[in-house]
């Protein structure tokens, strides 16, 4: 293996008729090793690495996934994603996936694993934002998004109290404890911090999902992390809206940004295969505005909630029947 390429693979998601793995290439290490420190300069400099990248632009990739090889090529930023067909059944549950890098002899420079996830079709599946849903992020300010940022490690950013405690229960809700719902992460932050947020969400106990994030950014843009990519959000909704069209979703988002009005587009959209809509209460002064969209969302026959603390929402799972 070649040193000075890595392939970066990030969990995917589908069915047997649709396949989609995403990831990158870098013409160096992409990432070293997380220290867990509460020394803000060891912080700093961790995160300043992420976004310290060389994408390896325009270089042949291959996926394995069992018997099957698939064949692309990587985006000028070093972004690969496979979309396929299985050529059998596929069980649901995780399945791992193989990627390598290939130079034009046909030499492998770098390989990555990563995994896929084949939901069972009969259950609830939950998209849920990131930051400010999830994880306390403070998106609409850039100042207090960045010192979250720098100061935090995985192992000290905060998320709302009892949120974990509703995503295991919904997890878990009508299936089997073998079988949970999907969960899928769609965020406007970007592909830089996948293992940052991946590491944050399985320390907090938070289900194990797909993570959908924004394009990649270098260091001189780390000013503005976060604050892109809404377009591209709706994008990745419906894209996961489209390939599982016999699962009823749960959307939760907040009120800092833009998940009320990219919600209630999609309800528009899609009013049957979606459940309900949730959405925390973060920017009080936009209440109004807020319940205004989520009306609308009632109006096509979805149950649509703002919460102000996730004890609120898990009595509503309760009273509309999504947690037993």
């Amino acid at each position: 293996m070649n040193k000075s390429a890595s392939v970066k693979v990030y969990h995917g998601y589908g069915h047997a008729h649709n396949l989609v793995v995403y990831g990158h290439v870098f013409k160096r290490k992409a990432k070293t090793q997380q220290v867990y420190s509460n020394n803000l300069f060891v912080n700093i400099a961790h995160l300043l690495k992420l976004f310290i990248l060389k994408p390896y632009a325009f270089v042949e990739v291959r996926l394995q996934f069992f018997d099957q090889t698939i064949y692309n090529k990587t985006e000028g930023d070093g972004f690969f994603k496979f979309e396929w067909k299985a050529e059998y059944e596929v069980p649901a549950g995780w399945h791992f996936v193989k990627v390598e890098a290939v130079d034009k002899n046909g030499k492998v420079l770098s390989a990555g694993e990563g995994k896929v996830y084949v939901p069972h079709i009969t259950q609830y599946a939950f998209i849920s934002d990131v930051d400010d849903t999830v994880m306390i992020s403070h998106s609409a300010t850039i100042g207090r998004r960045l010192r979250e940022l720098f100061i935090k490690n995985p192992h000290t950013r905060k998320t709302f109290p009892n949120a974990a405690s509703h995503y295991q229960q919904l997890a878990l809700s009508h299936t089997e404890e073998n079988q949970p719902n999907p969960f899928f992460y769609v965020s406007s932050s970007e592909w830089n911090l996948y293992d940052y947020l991946v590491e944050t969400f399985r320390f907090n106990k938070l289900p194990d999902g797909a993570f959908l994030l924004n394009t990649l950014k270098r260091w001189k843009d780390l000013v503005r992390t976060g604050k892109t990519g809404h377009e591209g959000k709706l994008l990745r909704v419906m894209r996961i809206l489209d390939a599982f069209p016999n699962q009823k979703f749960v959307f939760f988002g907040d009120n800092s940004q833009q998940d009320p009005k990219i919600y209630s587009t999609i309800v528009e959209k899609y009013p049957k295969n979606i459940e309900a809509v949730y959405i925390r209460n973060i920017r009080p002064e936009k209440e109004v505005e807020t319940r205004q969209l989520l009306n609308k969302v009632e109006e096509k026959g979805v149950s649509a909630f703002l919460f102000n603390n996730s004890e609120e929402a898990i009595e509503h799972s309760k009273s509309i029947g999504l947690i037993q």
